[in-house]
């Protein structure tokens, strides 16, 4: 018998070049809205920009799974100069903090990766970003071949993993 397997996508974030611009918010608000594209809501967003503009961090953060109760976790973490706390990492939606949760309904949001149908060949925070030097996260040649570019915010980069079933 054949073994099944899923093809798992994941963004990967340089957060020194975030400048807390939020466009995925906007735009990942308008392509979850109810029609698509017909309201924006950042409040409704898969992915938060967590900022402490006093120390001149932004964070973007993608929504995971729901956590039922809250994190005990309060340490801080230092990395490149930059201070964090375990919840400006944690994807969660939880109960002590309101960030990944519909505003009116109080429901728990989760970053699907801009399922559509067609798929999306990559979603619409990492198309959408404004820092994007090379204009994108492939680099195109005259032949027609692409190449993944540079790592920058929100640049994705496609990990396939083949998992199991």
């Amino acid at each position: 018998m054949a073994k099944s397997k899923k093809i798992v996508k994941s963004i990967k974030v340089d957060a020194d070049k975030c400048n807390g611009c939020r466009a995925c918010e906007i735009v990942c608000s308008a392509f979850h809205a109810t029609p698509m594209y017909s309201s924006v809501n950042p409040a409704r967003a898969r992915v938060h920009v967590i900022s402490q503009r006093l120390k001149n961090i932004w964070l973007p953060v993608f929504a995971g799974e729901y956590a039922p109760a809250e994190c005990m976790g309060r340490n801080k973490y230092v990395i490149d100069g930059k201070e964090y706390d375990d919840c400006a990492f944690c994807r969660a939606a939880c109960p002590s903090r309101d960030l990944f949760k519909e505003p009116d309904s109080g429901l728990p949001l989760k970053c699907d990766m801009c399922e559509s149908d067609p798929p999306l060949s990559k979603p619409k925070c990492v198309e959408k970003c404004l820092i994007r030097p090379s204009g994108g996260m492939f680099k195109r040649f005259d032949d027609g071949t692409e190449q993944c570019g540079d790592i920058f915010l929100c640049d994705v980069l496609f990990f396939i993993e083949d998992k199991v079933a």
